[in-house]
This record gives C-alpha cells, sequence and structure tokens, in this order.
C-alpha cells in the first residue's frame, strides 16, 4: 500500500456545522434546518472533490441551533475534546462564522490552539487552508473574524431594542 494512502487511512477530518436559533427553520416535523443540510452537503462535496482526503474518516459536529458567540457548544466542545486528544488532524467549516463569531477565542483557537495541536483549520468559502496560510491571509481572516464578532454584537443589540419596544 502506498505510504500516502496509508497515511489518509488514519487521517480524519472533522466537520464542523452550526446554525444559531435564531437564523434556523426547525419545526416538529423537520429533525435538522435546511441550512444544516444545505452545510453538510456542501463541506462533503468539497472533500469528494479533492484526491487528498480519499480514504480520511469523516467525522460529524453539528450545533443547530446554537449561537456562535462562545465555545460553549455541545458538538464544538465534543469537537475539541477529540483534538485534545489528537484524534483530528483536520477541520473542515463552511465558512469562519460557523465555527464561532467570537473574535478573541476564534483567533485564539486559530492562531495558537488548533497550530499548536497540530490540525489542520479549512474554511471553504473563505478559501482558507491553514497549511498553505501566508501572513496576508491570516490578517484577512482575523478581520473576517472581527467583522463577524461586530456582526454578532450587533443583531443582539437590534433584537433586544426591538422586544424592548415591542
Amino acid at each position: 500500500m502506498p505510504e500516502v494512502l496509508h497515511q489518509m487511512l488514519n487521517y480524519v477530518i472533522a466537520i464542523y456545522i452550526r446554525l444559531s436559533a435564531e437564523d434556523g427553520d426547525l419545526s416538529d416535523e423537520k429533525s435538522e434546518s435546511n441550512s444544516v443540510v444545505n452545510q453538510r452537503a456542501y463541506i462533503r462535496r468539497f472533500i469528494e472533490l479533492r484526491p487528498e482526503f480519499a480514504g480520511a474518516q469523516i467525522l460529524e459536529f453539528c450545533d443547530d441551533g446554537y449561537s456562535g458567540t462562545n465555545m460553549e457548544r455541545p458538538a464544538v466542545r465534543r469537537l475539541l475534546e477529540q483534538v485534545r486528544q489528537r484524534k483530528i488532524n483536520c477541520i473542515i467549516v463552511k465558512d469562519m462564522s460557523r465555527f464561532g463569531r467570537d473574535f478573541l477565542e476564534t483567533g485564539n483557537f486559530l492562531e495558537k490552539v488548533l497550530p499548536f495541536m497540530g490540525v489542520r483549520f479549512i474554511s471553504v468559502n473563505d478559501n482558507y487552508d491553514s497549511i498553505r496560510a501566508d501572513s496576508g491571509e491570516a490578517m484577512t481572516i482575523a478581520l473576517k473574524n472581527l467583522m463577524n464578532d461586530i456582526y454578532a454584537k450587533d443583531i443582539s443589540q437590534k433584537v433586544y431594542s426591538a422586544l424592548d419596544t415591542k
């Protein structure tokens, strides 16, 4: 068996999917929101189109109905526990805002924790892959994370204002 294929058989990819409760479309008839279904299909297609991932084990972590403003979400906690146990080699998300909307926490994971643990991070829509990122891309990702944080705070303020007015 070629060495690369043998390595991929031991390679574990974690797909992380999230949708905030405010954005969801869950009901008694549906167990998952449309966005979660679409994110899953989008990421799986991304993986299928890359020969480098052939033979890799794929695990899925999904927080449907959770805010990205902190990392205290059930699936992200399970994901990060497996990262700490060195059971995951790569995390793939649709975009950065799915992983987290807190600028400091998300930045800490992307810039310190995941590289220290040797975990590759891919954000498909942001065209970001940590093994290919240069300093310019790192700055762009930091700015996107800052914008995600600001967006979450702005939406929260608007919701509270609307409820207060009501």
